[in-house]
């Protein structure tokens, strides 16, 4: 039987940001992954400290900004790449009415970092009232972020290519099949809906879909343009445009009104002919007070939930997997904001 201090069943961003935690801390584990693509592995990669809507910010920017820049670093030592893609994030102005509440946000303690007081005149697309920068905002490289991470994990014998089987799973005894185990941590996104044991977790799914355009007049390389959604070049002549929220719409195929409203969207500040050459969805793991949900099982200890990341996956994973890691192995308590027993 081989012995690990950690088996991590999902392949999204909970599971390779715990999986760099496990690393740097020289724990050893496997992951769980099909190899099918995660919500995560759809999604933009938008690094992003504002919610631009409304202009304000959100619990730990910063800091989530500061970790994730650490983290990718040291990602980079082992995998040989830098996965940060500085091209920030620059928001079109619908009217002067956004112009002035952005600069009266900027003058704020907690966005005078974020916000940019200089608006700038975007070429290519229509802007007529300009649009704001984001500092600190930019894009992780999505496919080279999994492709890079998977590739070590196979190189150094951490990748289990197989779906996980519950019925397989004894926690009194810390075995799964031929392995024994420490801990187990589900980070499932809303595959855990099948988990018998955190099946109960206050998830709920947000479909969201992407398109993929080929732009007749192309933009600059490192921008990321921000309006209804995000629009960015993704290499090979292609620009990611996206994403849409729906709670309702919830089947497993493409849903054409959300790619209408996508071309819609796009017309409306894009003045030029594209073309559509590929669509995609995603299931976002959401909470109803935008917060994860990190915890141990009340009968099995060794069995710990890590959850809805939501639309800042990238953030929340990265930041809280340290936060599991030491509750774990240093018994200091979480954050009641993010602990799964905030909802009992």
């Amino acid at each position: 039987m081989r012995n690990v201090d950690y088996i991590i069943v999902g392949d999204g961003y909970a599971g390779l940001f715990l999986a760099h935690q496990l690393i740097k801390n020289n724990k050893s584990f496997v992951i769980f992954s099909e190899g099918r693509k995660s919500a995560s592995q759809v999604s933009a990669g938008i690094i992003n400290p504002v919610v631009l809507k409304k202009f304000t910010t959100f619990w730990k920017a910063q800091e989530q900004i500061d970790f994730l820049k650490d983290n990718l670093k040291q990602i980079e030592s082992y995998t040989g790449e830098n996965y940060l893609i500085n091209a920030p994030i620059h928001r079109i102005f619908h009217d002067e009415n956004e112009q002035n509440l952005w600069l009266k946000k900027s003058g704020i303690e907690e966005l005078s970092h974020f916000l940019d007081k200089k608006f700038d005149r975007l070429n290519v697309v229509k802007n007529d009232f300009l649009a704001g920068k984001v500092n600190q905002s930019a894009r992780l490289n999505v496919n080279g972020f999994f492709s890079g991470l998977f590739s070590y994990f196979e190189k150094n014998d951490h990748w289990v290519k197989e779906k996980f089987d519950y019925t397989q799973l004894h926690p009194s005894e810390s075995t799964y099949k031929d392995l024994g185990f420490k801990n187990i941590i589900f980070c499932e996104g809303m595959g855990v809906k099948d988990n018998p044991y955190f099946s109960e977790i206050a998830v709920n799914p947000n479909k969201g879909h992407h398109i993929k355009v080929k732009l007749s007049q192309p933009l600059s390389e490192n921008i990321t343009i921000k309006k209804k959604h995000f629009l960015f070049p993704t290499g090979n002549g292609l620009y990611f445009y996206g994403g849409t929220y729906d709670r309702e719409q919830l089947h497993h195929h493409i849903d054409e009104s959300a790619v209408e409203q996508l071309v819609k969207g796009l017309s409306e500040f894009y003045p030029y002919d594209f073309e559509v050459e590929e669509v995609h969805f995603g299931f976002r793991p959401t909470v109803k007070d935008r917060r994860p949900i990190i915890g141990r099982h009340e009968t099995f200890r060794n069995l710990y939930v890590f959850n809805g990341l939501g639309a800042r996956g990238i953030l929340n994973g990265c930041y809280f997997s340290r936060d599991l890691f030491r509750f774990i192995e240093e018994d200091i308590p979480l954050h009641e904001e993010v602990s799964l027993n905030r909802f009992q």
